[in-house]
């Protein structure tokens, strides 16, 4: 059997520029329930959509990103533990997926001991930065659903990356733990990867009935300005199906409104990136 290919984890830092390879994005939230995920394969797809040459990194052990791509866990052999601890290259972990243009690193449950065991090892918030460099050039983007935690995991998800969305639910509680998250990329610019930008802020399961959804949504404006995407995902009973069909809302059922919600958001994202709407 042929051997295993290794990418290197050590040694200098590789710099984040996607001027010949793949706009890496960290979709990042340590406040579960907000549509992060929903938001990382949705907005993946939408993109494949278009033509782009899409990988998703299911960062995260609960995997929810691999199961809403139809990925049962007896193909997740190999996933983005073996990636990230034992040096498996990326490309012998990808897997197709039923999307053109879309692919997966998929993820499991074992990912979730990574925190402890990567206490020990040497540059240790290096280590996906430096295996996703070596597919870079193989996509336009690289989408990472990262844990709703504030770890290694995420950490190693920030510095990997060029951009970083937060998604960010309507809710009372919405903004409750958003100076940690803000604190910690602060952290991750200053030591690991100064050229860490917010690619922007999503509004989730936006009730437009509900007066606290549209009061959330002032805040977060007068807070972060233009940085918060004018499109807003709204609650729909389609989108909280999905998953479980094994699909993204794109496919499960396109017409319904989270799904064109999701089109809008590619679709300002890629006119914010050619400056016609600027920020």
């Amino acid at each position: 059997m042929d051997p295993i290919p290794k990418t290197p984890h050590v040694g200098a830092p590789i710099a984040v520029d996607h001027s010949g390879g793949a706009h890496v994005i960290a979709v990042a939230n340590q406040k579960g329930g907000v549509g992060k995920t929903t938001t990382a394969v949705n907005l993946g797809t939408a993109l494949a959509a278009t033509g782009r040459r899409v990988l998703l990194v299911d960062f995260d052990p609960q995997g929810n990103a691999s199961t809403s791509l139809g990925v049962p866990l007896a193909l997740r052999r190999r996933n983005s533990y073996h990636v990230l601890m034992e040096g498996l290259a990326v490309e012998a972990a990808v897997m197709d997926s039923e999307i053109d243009n879309l692919k997966l690193l998929p993820a499991t449950v074992d990912l979730a001991g990574a925190e402890v065991e990567l206490i020990e090892v040497t540059r240790r918030e290096y280590r996906l930065r430096n295996a996703l460099a070596a597919v870079a050039a193989r996509f336009d983007y690289i989408l990472i659903d990262c844990p709703p935690a504030l770890g290694f995991l995420t950490v190693n998800a920030l510095t990997a990356a060029s951009s970083y969305i937060i998604p960010m639910q309507c809710e009372f509680f919405a903004l409750e733990g958003l100076s940690l998250l803000l604190r910690t990329v602060d952290r991750v610019r200053q030591n690991f990867n100064p050229g860490l930008e917010m690619e922007g802020v999503v509004l989730t399961m936006y009730d437009g009935r509900n007066n606290l959804s549209d009061q959330v949504a002032s805040d977060l404006r007068s807070h972060f300005g233009r940085k918060v995407y004018d499109t807003v995902i709204p609650r729909n009973v389609r989108v909280s199906e999905a998953p479980s069909h094994g699909a993204p809302v794109l496919i499960y059922d396109h017409r319904c409104a989270g799904a064109q919600a999701y089109i809008h958001l590619a679709g300002e994202m890629l006119r914010r990136e050619r400056g016609e709407a600027r920020l």
